[in-house]
């Protein structure tokens, strides 16, 4: 199973047990409450996907806040999109060359894959812990997933993917190192 996978499923399953009437708690990411950040991930998705596909994905007219989320269907829509992302990049093929998320700025295809495994895991720990649960990743995913967040951390900034780092000790576990690069407090509640 690659990495990709990993974090998808470990997204895929918090949001199983997400209940409508959690849509309106916040996150630690602060521009989103659980609803706007399943909107976030239902309408970048498909960019993903695409590019993995290494196919142009138009964004759909509506803004990102504008997405409907119909009691419950949601949870299938961002279930199916997971799956989707997942399969794009099972080929080999999806990880060579250049590839883009739709727009003209290309970036080598294992760069783009490791900042989607960033975003699968750092907002599967948002849904996480905005619901009161935990997200479950493997040492291995972890230590893939610090050493491309900190190898992009400045380029992920510079696209208003992650805030200002938040200082976390430097023995911290890995995923507390990680967060607190994307600018998350590891101990938000």
């Amino acid at each position: 199973m690659s990495h990709l996978s990993t974090a998808a499923e470990a997204m895929a399953a918090v949001t199983r047990t997400i209940t409508d009437d959690q849509l309106t708690n916040r996150t630690p990411c602060p521009a989103y409450d659980v609803r706007g950040l399943v909107n976030h991930l239902l309408f970048w998705g498909p960019s993903l996907a695409g590019a993995g596909r290494k196919e142009s994905v138009p964004q759909p007219a509506a803004a990102e806040s504008e997405v409907e989320l119909a009691d419950g269907e949601w949870r299938a829509r961002l279930l199916a999109l997971l799956d989707d992302i997942t399969s794009s990049w099972a080929p080999a093929s999806a990880w060579a060359g250049e590839t883009s998320m739709g727009t003209p700025q290309l970036l080598p295809a294992p760069v783009m894959g490791g900042m989607i495994v960033g975003e699968l895991a750092v907002h599967g720990w948002d849904l996480a812990v905005a619901t009161g649960q935990r997200l479950e990743l493997p040492a291995d995913l972890l230590e893939y997933l610090h050493g491309t967040v900190f190898a992009t951390v400045e380029q992920g900034r510079e696209m208003g993917m992650y805030g200002p780092e938040v200082a976390v000790p430097a023995d911290a576990p890995t995923l507390a190192r990680v967060l607190g690069l994307t600018g998350r407090d590891p101990a938000w509640a």
